[in-house]
C-alpha cells in the first residue's frame, strides 16, 4: 500500500524521502520512481526520512509496527521539527492512535489517524476512501498533499476517529462477505447461471463494492490477491476490543472473525478476504444426488 502512495506524491511534485523497513523494497521504489523522472531518495532509518521533511506519512502494519517506526532514538517523531505534521494511514487501535498524537503535541508537532480503504487497487489507482481522526487544522494542511491518491477524504473527529471509522468499515465488509459467501453457496446449489444471477441481484439493494469486485473470482475460487485475511482478523480484532470497551456486543463480526480463524487455520491467512466462502462446500448441484 505505502509503495504506490508514496509513488503518487512523486508524481504529484512532492520531493519525497522513503524509508522501509525492508531495504530491497526501498530500493526497488527508488529504482522505479527515478526511471519516471521524480525527485526521491531513500533513507536508513525512519528518523533520517523524517528530519528534513514537512510532512510525514506512515503505512506500516500494526501497533507495534507503528510504534517501531515512531518511537525510539531511530523514530520518525523525536527527529521530525516543531511544526511538522504526521500522518499515519496504518490501521491499529483507536488508542494507539491517541497514544501518537499525545507524544506528537508533546513535542510541537500535529498528528493525523487517516486509515484507508480501497485495497491495493486503490492504492495503485490513487482512488483510496481516507477516513481521519486529528485537528482541523491538521487536516487543513494534509488534505491537499492526501488528494494525490485519494477518492475521498473525510474528516470524521478528534485523534483515534479515524481508526474507529476504519473499525466500522471493516465490521461492515465482513458481515457483507459473510452472506455474499453464504448467497453464493445458494446460487450454486440450485444449479443458477452464476452470471445471470450476478446481473439480476447487482442492479438492486443487494448490491455492494464486495459484490461487484468479488463476484467473478469467488464463483471462480480465485484468491490468491487483495486484502489479506491475516489483516483482516487483525482489523476485525481492533474493532472488537473496541466495541467491548464501550460496552457493546458485536455477535456478527465475532462470528465472521471466527470463520476467519478457520481459513486461517486451513492456510488461507494470505488469501484475499472474499476466501471466507471457502469454509462453506458447494451443495449437490440440483438434480445431482443427495
Amino acid at each position: 500500500m505505502g509503495a504506490p502512495m508514496a509513488g503518487h506524491l512523486a508524481a504529484a511534485g512532492h520531493r519525497v524521502i522513503a524509508y522501509n523497513r525492508t531495504p530491497s523494497r526501498a530500493d526497488a521504489w527508488l529504482a522505479a520512481q527515478q526511471a519516471k523522472g521524480h525527485d526521491v531518495q531513500t533513507a536508513s532509518t525512519s528518523a533520517e526520512a523524517a528530519r528534513e521533511a514537512e510532512m510525514v506519512f506512515a503505512c506500516v502494519g500494526n501497533d507495534a509496527d507503528l510504534k517501531s517506526i515512531a518511537f525510539g532514538p531511530e523514530g520518525a517523531l523525536d527527529a521530525m521539527a516543531a511544526g511538522t505534521l504526521f500522518v499515519d494511514h496504518t490501521t491499529v487501535s483507536a488508542n494507539m492512535a491517541r497514544i501518537v498524537d499525545d507524544e506528537a503535541r508533546a513535542r510541537g508537532l500535529s498528528a493525523i489517524d487517516a486509515p484507508v480503504s480501497g485495497g491495493q487497487a486503490g492504492a495503485e489507482n490513487g482512488q483510496l476512501a481516507i477516513m481521519c481522526g486529528g485537528s482541523i487544522e491538521a487536516m487543513a494542511r494534509a488534505t491537499p498533499v492526501m488528494d494525490a491518491y485519494a477518492k475521498s477524504i473525510v474528516h470524521v473527529g478528534d485523534a483515534g476517529a479515524g481508526q474507529t471509522a476504519k473499525m466500522a468499515n471493516q465490521m461492515c465488509i465482513a458481515g457483507i462477505l459473510a452472506g455474499l459467501s453464504e448467497a453464493m453457496r445458494l446460487a450454486e446449489a440450485a444449479g443458477l447461471d452464476m452470471d445471470k444471477t450476478y446481473e439480476a441481484i447487482s442492479g438492486g439493494a443487494a448490491q455492494s463494492w464486495q459484490m461487484n469486485n468479488r463476484w467473478e473470482t469467488m464463483a471462480k475460487g480465485e484468491f490468491d490477491f487483495g486484502f489479506a485475511i491475516d489483516w483482516m482478523r487483525k482489523d476485525l480484532g481492533y474493532a472488537l476490543d473496541e466495541a467491548r470497551g464501550l460496552g457493546l456486543s458485536s455477535p456478527i463480526s465475532s462470528l465472521v472473525d471466527q470463520f476467519y480463524a478457520e481459513v486461517q487455520a486451513d492456510g488461507g491467512g494470505r488469501k484475499d478476504t472474499s476466501a471466507l466462502i471457502s469454509r462453506l462446500p458447494k451443495g449437490p448441484a440440483k438434480g445431482g444426488a443427495s
